[in-house]
């Protein structure tokens, strides 16, 4: 049964994973019975993958566009696929391209691997614990152990040298005997004058090294943090390469043991060097933090006496390779220790040896840096792992094979590194307010400190109305002086009086907003305007009481003022106003309380224009009249006629109708009707 391939995802029972993308894809098999290299392409984007099945087998890599699984498993290409030329030739230049990256990943390799020709084989350990590191019990046990002359304090503090001047260390070879000129033993003992600015806790390789398990050669970080001197610090997990213990480097926590009770070794941010048992609340404590801290085991020297068996009852546990810890005390080896003398400077010492063989046990140790005036002590990490360096170069005789000829003797890779070096500031940058020159910081203006973090100008210098600056005092609004307690001058306000006032006519302004106050008789913004007539005093917020409502003068009020002859104008104009609106008022308010007529102009002039037009109407009737007058008194003969109305002609008529019904009378006074003149008794 054969599946082809093209845009979809197919998993089977014996392959884990396999992505088909595009066309072009890569994927990951765990069983792959045709080669046991595989390398495939990504058509938008160029890939390579190799997968090891057997390593025993390899086969040439092969490219593939149409893939087949069998259910035998088999993966190979299908006969029946086609390619064009603009295919292969792309799957040519890939695969130039796998190649030439392999090539030159082998090269990488092989490059590194001989730079580091010269590794240990990590035979000489000597290491104290079995499972895990440290004792398995609390804090609260070894401070209930320890001797009553102590109290409830594990730990010794000591304040450090901060001896200024060059060097900043010295270092010496020791060769001295033991076991009374028996055996002889090389190391070197360094001395460092100024611990907290000249001696660091590194992390291996640098920053993160602890976190990323890194093991580094003392060489490789301390030629690259500039160290003067330095030798190997705390203890580690040989196949792991964890970091044991706590660690504190330049301020940073790196590591917290979690309250683990092995002797430490640390120097706090005011320079105080602490020897012994930590609880994790003292590891943790900000009030006054460490800079540099490391784990040891076992508590050498304790104000100047051999401490160490209290140190293996509070350290108590079963050792790894070397047995107990009794044993791992009483061994011969190479051995690292760090401590302090009566002065406070730092005593950094390693010794030469081979666990077994030659070197110093710790007693041996304790014993030696008692005789040279070390009040304090705690034992680092030994063995192979003890190792120093003098300006990059291994100066001590490692004890561990290398892995190249074991004829020869190669340094160990291993943990944390404790690095002398030029004096330097703590924080480096001198918290940004300063210039770090020798390891002390020169402060700008207005900081102080050693580390230029505090303010030259400390409350209360400001008082209540200012706030201390690099500068000196920020005075509030309204107040100066160098403590701020002296208000703004007249006529200033504002942030340091600065400001002027913009006040008219004697006024004066508030010295925070610069607001003008305003003398009584003046008002506005910057009391410009005299009070208005009528009102006097502050803010013009007064009545004038004057007899006939006179003004008043507008600062006391009082009426036997003289008004100034801008006022007496402008009274003046003001009385010629008002009489003029008054009168306006008054005929408004009789024109408003006369009888309102009941015929508007209008009708009048209408009924006027009608009786004119009658009245001329009448004129010329009457004219015609006078004519026709005129005109019958040219013809006298008919003086004997006389003019009788038609109405009294027409009411004769109606009489003799009234008394007779006949028709000839009625017919006589109709036809004298047509008759113009009537004949007179």
């Amino acid at each position: 049964m054969t599946f082809t391939l093209h845009s979809s995802v197919i998993i089977s029972t014996d392959v884990q994973r396999f992505l088909y993308l595009n066309k072009w894809s890569w994927a990951n098999f765990s069983n792959i019975k045709t080669c046991s290299v595989a390398a495939f392409l990504q058509h938008t984007k160029f890939k390579c993958g190799i997968y090891f099945v057997k390593p025993q087998e390899v086969c040439s890599i092969f490219f593939y566009r149409d893939v087949v699984l069998h259910q035998n498993d088999y993966v190979g290409f299908n006969r029946r696929a086609s390619f064009d030329r603009a295919d292969l030739r792309h799957m040519a230049v890939e695969w130039v391209k796998c190649c030439y990256l392999w090539l030159l990943l082998w090269l990488y390799i092989w490059a590194s691997e001989s730079r580091n020709t010269r590794r240990s084989l990590d035979d000489d350990l000597l290491q104290p614990y079995t499972r895990g590191h440290g004792p398995t019990h609390s804090h609260r046990h070894v401070r209930a152990c320890q001797a009553v002359i102590y109290g409830n304090t594990t730990h010794e503090s000591w304040p450090s040298s901060s001896r200024g001047g060059r060097p900043v260390a010295e270092s010496n070879v020791i060769v001295t005997d033991v076991e009374e000129g028996t055996r002889w033993v090389l190391g070197h003992m360094t001395v460092v004058h100024d611990p907290l600015k000249a001696m660091s806790v590194l992390e291996p390789g640098g920053l993160d090294g602890c976190r990323m398990h890194h093991r580094v050669s003392v060489e490789d970080t301390a030629k690259a943090a500039g160290c003067l001197y330095a030798q190997n610090g705390g203890f580690f997990n040989t196949k792991s390469g964890e970091c044991l213990g706590n660690v504190v480097s330049s301020g940073r926590l790196v590591r917290d043991s979690g309250g683990v009770q092995n002797a430490q070794f640390g120097i706090r941010s005011d320079g105080t060097l602490v020897f012994g048992y930590l609880s994790q609340e003292d590891v943790l404590d900000r009030s006054n933090p460490f800079v540099q801290l490391v784990s040891g085991v076992i508590w050498l020297l304790r104000n100047g006496e051999i401490y160490i068996n209290q140190s293996l009852e509070a350290e108590c546990s079963e050792t790894q390779e070397t047995g107990s810890l009794r044993y791992f005390v009483d061994v011969v080896s190479a051995r690292t220790a760090v401590g302090h003398d009566k002065e406070g400077r730092l005593i950094l010492f390693q010794i030469d040896g081979q666990t077994k063989k030659r070197g110093m046990n710790l007693w041996q140790v304790a014993e030696f840096l008692k005789k040279n005036g070390v009040i304090n002590a705690i034992n680092l990490d030994g063995g192979g792992s003890s190792t120093f360096v003098t300006d990059g170069s291994l100066a001590s005789y490692p004890s561990d094979h290398c892995t190249s000829d074991s004829r020869w003797r190669c340094s160990r890779d291993v943990s944390t590194v404790l690095c002398v070096h030029q004096r330097r500031c703590h924080p480096a940058n001198c918290s940004e307010h300063g210039e770090c020159v020798d390891g002390h910081c020169h402060c700008q203006r207005g900081w102080q400190g050693p580390a230029c973090d505090t303010l030259v100008c400390q409350p209360p210098a400001c008082g209540p109305h200012g706030v201390c600056t690099a500068s000196g005092c920020v005075c509030d609004a309204g107040w100066r002086g160098a403590n701020c307690s002296e208000g703004c001058l007249p006529g200033f306000y504002g942030d340091a009086c600065t400001k002027t006032c913009s006040c008219f006519n004697g006024g004066s302004c508030d010295p925070v907003s610069g607001r003008c106050i305003c003398p009584p008789g003046f008002q506005d913004k910057t009391c410009e305007k005299v009070c208005p007539l009528g009102f006097f005093g502050a803010s013009c917020a007064q009545e004038c009481r004057c007899d006939n409502l006179c003004p008043c003068d507008p600062q006391t009020g009082s009426c036997n003022a003289t008004l100034p002859g801008e006022t007496n104008s402008t009274l003046h104009r003001a009385g010629h106003c008002l009489a003029r609106q008054m009168i306006t008022s008054w005929r408004r308010e009789e024109e408003a309380h006369r009888k309102q007529p009941y015929l508007t102009e209008r009708s009048w002039l209408i009924i006027t224009l009608v009786l004119t037009s009658l009245l001329l109407a009448s004129m010329i009737v009457l004219l015609h009249q006078a004519c026709r007058q005129s005109a019958t008194s040219r013809f006298p003969e008919r003086t004997d006629y006389s003019y009788v109305p038609l109405r009294d002609i027409n009411g004769a008529a109606s009489c003799t109708r009234e008394t007779g019904e006949s028709g000839n009378g009625s017919l006589g006074l109709e036809e004298s009707d047509f008759e113009e003149e009537i004949w007179s008794p």
